[in-house]
């Protein structure tokens, strides 16, 4: 009887443990699903006026492209719309089950790109090959428990925006978040821009979600 009771208990585990192997895995379009989508950081500017209201799109361009996955982005302060500060495009790329690297990339003439998100076709008329990576700022994102959690690499990610030489990314992706801390750097390793007491923290607006 104790016998059957250990092998149970053995089987038990292994399934356990099978199911739990399996909930870890992920692939691009769990990574692409979680990130694509209209977000805004409204509810975390009402509740600390150290953060302000951000508005940030993705849209995922370039669907035949068989070279891991695009995704358009754009990020705008709520009371200027139509005029972005920001404007990238990630490459997504799979490395292994729970591995996974986001390439930041600029492109030409980004005005011709505003509101892109919402006309996807309108990159039909660039390349990947007219893209250009920013170089140590692609962040190695690592999936557990339903979450995409990663960062560039420290001192990688050279940025000279007001007094800093380098920049710092955390990111935080869950189905309905996106928790991003961008922090610029001196040579001295002082902070000289970016939030201070945290990341911003981006909720999914699913009225907006197409």
């Amino acid at each position: 009887m104790k016998f059957l009771q250990l092998a149970a208990i053995i089987i038990i585990s292994l399934a356990t443990t099978q199911i739990h192997a399996q909930e870890n895995k992920a692939d691009l379009t769990k990574l692409v699903s979680y990130m694509e989508g209209a977000y805004s950081s409204l509810a975390q500017s009402e509740a600390d006026t150290n953060f302000l209201h951000i508005t940030l799109d993705m849209k995922q361009i370039w669907l035949e492209n068989e070279n891991g996955a695009w995704l358009y982005v754009e990020q705008t302060a709520a009371w200027t719309p139509g005029k972005p500060y920001r404007q990238r495009i990630y490459h997504l790329q799979q490395l292994d089950d729970t591995t996974f690297t986001s390439s930041i990339m600029s492109m030409p003439n980004p005005k011709n790109y505003i509101g892109g998100h919402l006309n996807t076709e309108i990159f039909n008329q660039i390349t990947p090959d007219s893209l250009t990576a920013l170089e140590g700022c692609a962040l190695t994102l690592i999936y557990k428990d339903e979450v995409f959690e990663g960062s560039t690499e420290e001192g990688a990610c050279k940025n000279s925006w007001g007094a800093a030489s380098y920049a710092t990314s955390i990111v935080e992706i869950s189905p309905e978040l996106l928790y991003s801390w961008d922090q610029g750097w001196n040579d001295e390793k002082e902070q000289v821009w970016g939030a201070t007491s945290g990341g911003y923290k981006f909720v999914k607006n699913d009225t907006k979600k197409k």
